[in-house]
């Protein structure tokens, strides 16, 4: 059984910066790819970032010198650190996990998703 707990959401100002926090209960966090994605309302849920076993990492391209994605396997936790932030980056964001090592944008790649935590941006 895979569980992902997502924390760290919050409303911030444009410009501004958060840092949200995935946590894997379970087996073999370190062996898996991970991923962020997000979804606003009324919209599709689109890939944010997402990073392989050994820590390699792609970006959407709407976040790409803004987000940074990363892992502790000690931890068993998946990061995402966002800075310059812009009203369009309003959604719930959502943790993901697969059954694989590598990376991938492609939400139809994940076994496990967690619940998710909502990042607002005023302007």
């Amino acid at each position: 059984q895979v569980n992902l707990v997502e924390s760290g959401g919050g409303s911030v100002q444009a410009g501004g910066s958060l840092t949200l926090s995935c946590v894997q209960s379970g087996y073999t966090f370190r062996d898996r790819g991970m991923g962020w994605f997000r979804q606003a309302p009324g919209k599709e849920r689109e890939a944010v970032a997402s990073i392989d076993s050994d820590g390699r990492s792609m970006y959407a391209d709407s976040v790409k010198g803004r987000f940074s994605v990363s892992r502790d396997n000690a931890k068993n936790t998946l990061y995402l650190q966002m800075n310059n932030l812009k009203p369009e980056d309003t959604a719930m964001y959502y943790c993901a996990a697969r059954d694989f090592r590598g990376a991938t944008l492609a939400s139809w790649n994940y076994e496990y998703w967690g619940q998710g935590t909502q990042a607002t941006v005023s302007s």
